[in-house]
């Protein structure tokens, strides 16, 4: 069994969060420009046996999607033009941003650290995953 990898997929970077290999824990990974994304992948992929990938899918809370959904669209058709034996799946990422923000709130980091957006892209990532495990057990 391999791990199943999360993108929270943003306009300027990308928050990556992987399983471990028995799929039972989300674990933050990096922050990512999307300008380097498919190169960071190629490199992780070929270090790591990864079975699946999960992508944010960036619905406002009125129901509509949002802009950047263009761009992950693109993406995920590149992604699998390159990496056709990965499943890829959608995942909604309502909340995330808030939620991760608030969880590093209660962290204890400096006021410093809970304001880079690179921190908060990698923590919404990883709620992005374990939300996507624990539906998979009900």
């Amino acid at each position: 069994m391999g791990q199943i990898l999360a993108i929270d997929y943003g306009k300027a970077r990308c928050g990556i969060a992987v399983t471990d290999d028995m799929q039972i824990i989300a674990s933050g990974l990096e922050t990512v420009e999307n300008r380097v994304l498919m190169e960071f992948l190629k490199k992780y992929f070929n270090e790591n046996k990864v079975d699946e990938v999960v992508i944010g899918l960036p619905i406002d809370l009125r129901g509509n999607i949002s802009e950047v959904e263009t761009d992950i669209l693109k993406f995920i058709e590149e992604f699998k033009k390159e990496f056709s034996d990965i499943a890829v799946h959608r995942f909604d990422e309502r909340f995330t941003s808030k939620m991760a923000s608030f969880f590093i709130s209660q962290s204890g980091k400096t006021k410093k650290k809970r304001q880079e957006k690179g921190l908060i892209d990698k923590v919404s990532a990883t709620i992005i995953l374990q939300n996507f495990l624990e539906q998979r057990l009900r």
